[in-house]
Order: C-alpha cells, then structure tokens, then sequence
C-alpha cells in the first residue's frame, strides 16, 4: 500500500474578516484524485491529513474541502512563508503526501498461462 502524492503549482491567498488566514487551494485535477481516493478514509469536517513540502520546508496539516471553491484548501504558515519568502499572491510549487488514505497499486498482470500441447490426431 501506498500513500498518494501530488504535485501542483497554486496561489496563494487571504481570507477576509478578523484574523485572516493565509491559505492555497488544490488545483481542480488533483482534488478531484484526492476526492476519489480519501472517499471513507477522512477525518472531521471532511478534512484529510497531509504532509505538504514548499521548497525547502516540510510540515503536517491538513486539507480541508471548501464547497464554494470545490476543491480542497489548507492555510499556509507564517514561518512557512517566511522561509520560502512568499506571500499573498504568490505561486507556490506544492507537493502534498495524503498520510492517512492508503491505496493498493494495481498488481502486475500475470504471466500468461502455458496451454498443454494439444493431442495430434
């Protein structure tokens, strides 16, 4: 078994209100994958445990689907940001490892099966 990894490059951006967050959105391609693969295996409030890389920096969190957006979003910490110099409006190269959805890898197909010589009449 296996935990799925995608790659993606993404926005980042702020959310309105009092104390806002800065977040990514999942581009809709990989949502999409992650949506079909997490289907069961999710947390509260549909959330999906990840580990995600930026540069350099490597963290856990967790992705969390956003009906108005549909797809997946997760915030983006300031020491995160500050390390790989980014801000809002920035794009980002994401790798993002779901932790806890595992997903078997399709089996090799079997050899094909040797046929007993047929008898000559």
């Amino acid at each position: 078994m296996t935990h799925p990894t995608y790659r993606f490059t993404t926005t980042l951006w702020q959310t309105e209100g009092v104390g806002p967050w800065v977040m990514l959105t999942v581009p809709f391609e990989q949502a999409d994958a992650i949506d079909e693969v997490s289907q069961g295996q999710r947390h509260g409030f549909g959330s999906v445990r990840v580990e995600v890389r930026i540069g350099t920096t490597t963290w856990r969190t967790s992705l969390f689907p956003d009906r108005r957006r549909k797809s997946f979003v997760m915030g983006v910490k300031r020491a995160v940001r500050d390390a790989e110099g980014l801000d809002v409006g920035d794009t980002a190269e994401v790798e993002v490892t779901l932790l806890e959805v595992t997903v078997t890898p399709p089996s090799a197909p079997s050899p094909p099966r040797s046929r007993p010589s047929s008898p000559t009449p």
